[in-house]
């Protein structure tokens, strides 16, 4: 069975907090970049691209969620 590699000595929690907080920031800028948010023609709030608006439910200028449909919850089973 292969050893393998120890530390010697113990590693600094500064050192492990800096290792540990680049990766995050790294991470969180290649997600920004990522995300693209464009600008609903109709009602004009930020949504991702290529998806149908939540507030008016529209997708490329035709109605796809009825917004208008009242739903209603159910709170008690009916026996």
């Amino acid at each position: 069975m292969a050893k393998h590699p120890v530390p010697k000595k113990k590693t600094n929690k500064s050192d492990t907090k800096r290792r540990y907080g680049s990766f995050k920031t790294k991470v969180l800028k290649k997600l920004t970049n990522l995300l693209n948010l464009a600008s609903c023609p109709d009602c004009g709030s930020k949504i991702p691209a290529h998806r149908a608006c939540p507030d008016c439910g529209k997708y490329k200028g035709r109605q796809v969620i009825d917004k208008q449909k009242k739903v209603d919850k159910i709170t008690k089973i009916k026996a």
